[in-house]
C-alpha cells in the first residue's frame, strides 16, 4: 500500500495503485502521473492548499449552509448557484414545477440581505414591464423614467420561456452589460446584478423557447430534481409549523459578495489550463455530432466557473479537475447536436464525455502549484 494525500481535501489515504484514484474522504478524483512519487504528491497537495483561511470559501460556506435550511438535500446545486454568483454570471434553472426553483432565488437574496424582485413571465409581458418606461409628469412638464423590476440586485424571471421573444430580449443588455438603455439614456444596474431564470422543460404549450443567443448569456444551466426520500421526509418535518424562508437570517453582505467576485478573478490559472480549456472548446466545435459548438464566450464562462469553483473549495488556483467538474453545467445548454445524432440516442453529456476523453489532461507538477 502507498500512502497518498488528496489534492483537494488534503487528507491522507492509502492505495495499492497510485493512478486515477478516488479520495475516500471527499470523493474527488485524483489523477496522478505514473512517474510521480507519493512524496511529490504530498508536496503537491500541500502547495495547492490556500495558506490560512480562504475568505471566499468562508462566505460561500455561510451562504450554502444558510440556504440548506430552506432547500434540503441539494448541496451540489446550491454550491453551483453560489459559484455562478461569485463568477458574475447568471443561472438558468430548468425543471418541473414544485422543486424549489423560486425558493432558491428567495433564499439566496435573504441570505445576503440584498434587493430582490420577481418577474412572472407571461405572453402579454412587454419589454417596458421589465426595463421601465418614461411617464409624463404634469407638474414639471417633463418625462420621468420609472425603473422596472430589472433594477435590482437579484432578479427572478419565473417561467422565462412563457414570455415572448421581444420581452425576453429586454433582459439581454442587462445580463451582458449590467445596464439598461431606455429613451436614449443609459442606466447602470446596482451591483452585484444576478439573474435566476426558471423554465419548465415538460409543458411547452404556449411557450417561446429561448434562442441560442440568449442561452449563451446564461453562465450555467441547472436542474434541481426531486429530493431523495429521507430528504423529503426531513423537509416535511422542518416545515410543519412554518416555512423556514420566513425566519432565514442574513449571513453575508453585498460588500462581501463584491469582494468575492473580485477575488475570483485573481485566482491563479496556469498557461496549461488556458490551453486545456481551449482544447475542450475546440473539441466541441470539431465533434461530428455537434452543429454548434462552444463560442469564445463559452471559453470565458468555463474559465470563470473553474476559478470560482476552485476558490469555493478553498484553493488559490485552478487544476484540470476543476474544469472537468463544471464543464457539463457550462456547456450543456450551449451545444446543438445534429438531428441524426439525436436519432442515434446521442446526448450532450455523452458528447462532452467524449471530448474530455479525447483531450490530453495537462500534468501539473508540484512546482506548478506554487505561485
Amino acid at each position: 500500500m502507498i500512502k497518498l494525500t488528496c489534492v483537494y481535501c488534503g487528507k491522507p489515504y492509502e492505495a495499492a495503485n497510485p493512478t486515477n484514484l478516488i479520495c475516500p474522504h471527499c470523493g474527488s478524483k485524483n489523477i496522478i502521473p505514473l512517474n510521480q512519487t507519493a512524496a511529490v504528491q504530498a508536496a503537491s497537495a500541500a502547495a495547492r492548499r490556500v495558506p490560512g483561511d480562504s475568505p471566499i470559501a468562508n462566505v460561500a460556506n455561510r451562504l450554502i449552509g444558510n440556504i440548506e435550511n430552506v432547500i434540503v438535500g441539494k448541496y451540489d446545486e446550491i454550491l453551483l448557484t453560489v459559484m455562478a454568483y461569485f463568477a458574475e454570471g447568471h443561472v438558468l434553472l430548468e425543471d418541473v414545477p414544485g422543486v424549489a426553483k423560486t425558493m432558491l432565488a428567495r433564499a439566496l437574496s435573504r441570505s445576503i440581505g440584498c434587493e430582490f424582485k420577481r418577474i412572472q413571465c407571461t405572453p402579454d409581458l412587454l419589454p417596458n414591464d421589465i426595463t421601465g418606461s418614461s411617464i409624463f409628469n404634469p407638474k414639471t412638464a417633463e418625462f420621468e423614467f420609472r425603473a422596472g423590476p430589472v433594477f435590482t440586485q437579484i432578479l427572478l424571471a419565473d417561467e422565462i420561456n412563457r414570455a415572448t421573444p421581444r420581452a425576453q430580449a429586454a433582459l439581454l443588455e442587462a445580463m451582458a452589460e449590467r445596464k439598461v438603455t431606455a429613451d436614449g439614456n443609459n442606466y447602470e444596474l446596482t451591483p452585484p446584478f444576478f439573474l435566476i431564470a426558471t423554465q419548465n422543460p415538460i409543458d411547452h404549450e404556449g411557450t417561446f423557447p429561448l434562442p441560442e443567443a440568449q442561452l449563451d448569456r446564461f453562465l450555467i444551466r441547472l436542474s434541481l430534481g426531486y429530493p431523495q426520500f429521507e430528504n423529503e421526509v426531513a423537509m416535511l418535518q422542518r416545515f410543519k409549523n412554518q416555512h423556514s424562508i420566513d425566519s432565514l437570517e442574513t449571513v453575508a453582505t453585498v460588500e462581501e459578495i463584491l469582494a468575492c467576485q473580485q477575488a475570483v478573478r485573481e485566482v491563479h490559472v496556469d498557461d496549461k489550463i488556458f490551453r486545456y480549456i481551449v482544447q475542450l472548446i475546440t473539441g466541441t466545435r470539431e465533434h461530428y455530432d455537434v452543429i454548434l459548438g462552444g463560442s469564445p464566450r463559452a471559453s470565458m464562462a468555463l474559465l470563470r466557473c473553474a476559478q470560482a469553483y476552485a476558490a469555493i473549495q478553498g484553493f488559490d488556483f485552478v487544476v484540470p479537475d476543476d474544469v472537468k467538474h463544471v464543464i457539463t453545467y457550462v456547456l450543456g445548454h450551449r451545444l446543438i447536436l445534429r438531428p441524426e445524432s439525436k436519432l442515434r440516442k446521442k446526448n450532450v453529456r455523452g458528447v462532452l464525455e467524449e471530448v474530455l476523453n479525447a483531450a490530453p489532461v495537462p500534468q501539473m507538477p508540484a512546482a506548478g502549484f506554487a505561485q
